[in-house]
Order: C-alpha cells, then sequence, then structure tokens
C-alpha cells in the first residue's frame, strides 16, 4: 500500500468554504480529512500541496511515521499553517487506516469509551445576525426573536447552548468581533458598561427561555483583553454559565481570570500540539481544554487529552466546520476517558449535507457514533466539485 496522490478539494458553504482532503492510494482504498482556511490560515491548501511530495509512496498505514516526518522537516517553523496541514493528512491516512482494517477510527485507540456523545448548539444566533438578508438562514433581529429561537434549541432536545455578544442598537442585534478586526474596538479591546449591561441582558433573555436546567455558554473568542474578560465574568454572574470561553495567548492572565470568575472557563482552542498545551495546564489556567481535531489531528489530540487527564482537566474539540470535521470530532470523544461535551454547529448553508455521504444522526442531544469503517462517512466529490469557491 503506498500514497499515490494528495489532492485539497474547496467548496463554496455560503459565507466561508469547506476544504476536504483527499489522498489516494495504489490499492484503491481512498482517505478523505476536512479542514478550514477561512479564519486566520489563508494558503492552507498550498502548504498542503508543499509537503505532499515528501510523503507520497509511503506507506499510509505508517501514519505516525509520517507524521513525524513532516514535523521534522517543519521544525523550524513549528505550529501555525504547518501544523494545520500535518493534521490534515494524519486524519486522512487514520480514514485509510480505519478502512484497511474494516473498523471505525476510534477501534484503532482503544474506543470507544462512549458511543452516544453529548452536543451542545453552537454559534446559536450567530449566523442568523451575522449573515442577515442572505437568504441562508432565518433571520434574527431582536430579543424576541432571540427567545423564540432559545426555546426550539431547547425543544429539538439540546441540553445545552452557546451563544456569542449580540449588543442591541436602536432595536436591532448586531455582531461584535473587535478580537478578529470586524468590528469596532480593535485593537484596544476596551470594555465598557453599556455593553456589560446588554450583554447580561442578551443573557437573561436567553436564560428565561430555557429555564434554570438547561446549560449556557458565552464564548468571547479574543474581543478582550485580560481586564475586560474579569469584567465580564463579574457582569454575567447571576446567569449560571456552564462555562464562560475565553482566548488568550498568556496562560498567566488566563490562570487569573479563571481564579476570579464564578463560573468554569473554557480555552485554548486555537493552540497547536501538546507543546503549546502544557503551560496553561502548569499554570492550572482552565477548567476545560478546548481541542481542535482538525488542526491538530486526532493522534496528537488525543496525545494532548492524555496530558490534560494528568491535571484533572476534561476535553471538548472546537467543532464549528461541516460534517467530516463533526465525524472526527465524534471519534476524538469517542477514544478519551476525560471527555466534557462536544461541540456542533447546526446552522450552516442549506446544502451542506450534499458534501458527505452520511450526516452526524443526533437523538435527544447526543450525537450517535457512527460503527462504519474510517471516519463513518466519505466525500461527494461531485457534489465539491459542483460547488467551486466564489472569488
Amino acid at each position: 500500500m503506498k500514497i499515490e496522490r494528495i489532492e485539497p478539494l474547496i467548496a463554496d458553504a455560503a459565507w466561508r468554504t469547506f476544504s476536504f482532503l483527499k489522498i489516494t492510494t495504489a490499492c484503491g482504498i481512498t482517505g478523505w480529512s476536512e479542514y478550514n482556511e477561512d479564519f486566520g490560515s489563508r494558503g492552507l491548501s498550498d502548504v498542503i500541496r508543499a509537503l505532499a511530495p515528501a510523503i507520497t509512496g509511503m506507506d499510509p498505514r505508517r501514519s505516525e511515521a509520517i507524521v513525524a516526518k513532516l514535523h521534522v522537516l517543519t521544525r523550524q517553523s513549528r505550529g501555525g499553517l504547518n501544523q494545520q496541514a500535518i493534521a490534515a493528512i494524519e486524519n486522512a491516512l487514520l480514514d485509510i487506516r480505519g478502512k484497511e482494517a474494516g473498523k471505525p477510527v476510534y477501534a484503532l485507540f482503544g474506543g470507544p469509551v462512549r458511543e452516544r456523545i453529548p452536543v451542545y448548539w453552537s454559534h446559536f444566533s450567530t449566523y442568523r445576525i451575522m449573515h442577515r438578508g442572505k437568504g441562508f438562514l432565518p433571520d434574527m433581529m431582536d430579543y424576541d426573536a432571540l427567545a423564540k429561537h432559545a426555546a426550539e434549541v431547547k425543544a429539538a432536545g439540546f441540553r445545552c447552548l452557546k451563544t456569542n455578544i449580540f449588543p442591541l442598537r436602536d432595536g436591532v442585534l448586531t455582531p461584535f468581533n473587535p478580537g478578529f478586526g470586524r468590528t469596532g474596538g480593535w485593537p484596544e479591546l476596551n470594555w465598557d458598561n453599556a455593553l456589560m449591561d446588554g450583554l447580561v441582558d442578551q443573557l437573561q433573555v436567553i436564560r428565561d427561555a430555557v429555564g434554570p436546567e438547561m446549560g449556557v455558554m458565552l464564548d468571547t473568542n479574543f474581543h478582550f483583553k485580560t481586564e475586560g474578560y474579569l469584567r465580564v465574568a463579574d457582569a454575567v454572574a447571576p446567569i449560571g454559565l456552564t462555562w464562560l470561553e475565553v482566548d488568550t495567548h498568556d496562560p498567566a492572565s488566563l490562570a487569573l481570570i479563571r481564579g476570579a470568575a464564578p463560573c468554569p472557563i473554557a480555552s485554548c482552542e486555537t493552540l497547536h500540539g501538546r507543546r503549546d498545551f502544557k503551560p496553561y495546564l502548569e499554570q492550572y489556567a482552565t477548567d476545560v481544554a478546548i481541542v481542535d481535531v482538525p488542526w491538530n489531528g486526532l493522534g496528537e489530540s488525543v496525545k494532548i487529552a492524555a496530558m490534560c487527564d494528568a491535571y484533572e482537566v476534561n476535553c471538548a474539540p472546537h467543532n464549528f466546520y461541516g460534517h467530516l470535521c463533526s465525524f472526527i470530532s465524534a471519534h476524538f470523544c469517542a477514544s478519551i476517558p476525560n471527555f466534557r461535551i462536544m461541540e456542533i454547529d447546526i446552522d450552516s448553508c442549506p446544502w451542506r449535507d450534499e458534501f458527505v455521504t452520511a450526516v452526524p444522526q443526533i437523538e435527544n442531544g447526543e450525537l450517535v457514533l457512527p460503527t462504519a469503517p474510517g471516519w463513518g462517512a466519505d466525500v461527494n466529490e461531485a457534489a465539491v466539485l459542483a460547488r467551486p469557491p466564489k472569488r
């Protein structure tokens, strides 16, 4: 068995793209993975193409050796796009290994620990506000619509949802993304009382709609400095968050926030590899370590989880992508003992289902683990090619 071809395929997905990696072998087995180059990872497909010649002709079943070789070749530029490219390759190799063995990928890691994966509705209302008027999703305008949607999520069987910050301006909910430079407030990333008051009102609307038992999470991304995160944690204390999600590249600052926050802190979704996670664990900086499996690769992600377990920290996957990524993240959740809950996007482009041969099955807020060989789904190549990305 040898690797013959490594080929990125990219499809239009409304306000974003979905990217897939196809690895073809000489024996006819094809491995698939999904990756993302929309959010800070432009050029990732070109990096994958640049690394491909180094492993073409190798045995795809030797995934650890291939990953080790690619890390050696990119050692002077560790992390970043190189790591994400290696992860995409590794995940496609694992799909091949599972198919060759006739087993799901999680069986290669001693799993499953669990066969039903609790999931939470991520980006609750976010896309409906950010892409209002584009026809992809129902429009989200005000607190009444927010409350109605929250009740719908609960009625659908979800036991937890995660939302973002939406200031109400002139009676209309608006995006808030200064940490990514998409709205005002960058690069200083300051907070103010009006923003905090509005955030409390927004979360209270959701809490009133879903009741006291359902989990509510708030993702603040990179939108504040340490001072602002502390103010957010203090302001939203009455809501009883399942977790407050914070992104910062300073472990000591995150530990300071965790020590003062009246709710659990989740973080680390932008980190690459065990070396990046190590200082956060040593500082006891987070209650939940969020691991991006498409960025790290399933093999490395399982190793990260094992390290987290030694610090009594549970893990949750970072998963706001397409269906194949959801399957890959589900295999991670099934393989580790220290699992918290799985992120999943329900709102997406109307044609997302076309890109895969099977879609995740969710029952009563739980993803039913697939049992087919590999990831449990393949990519519908014809559907991907039929929707080329917009320039």
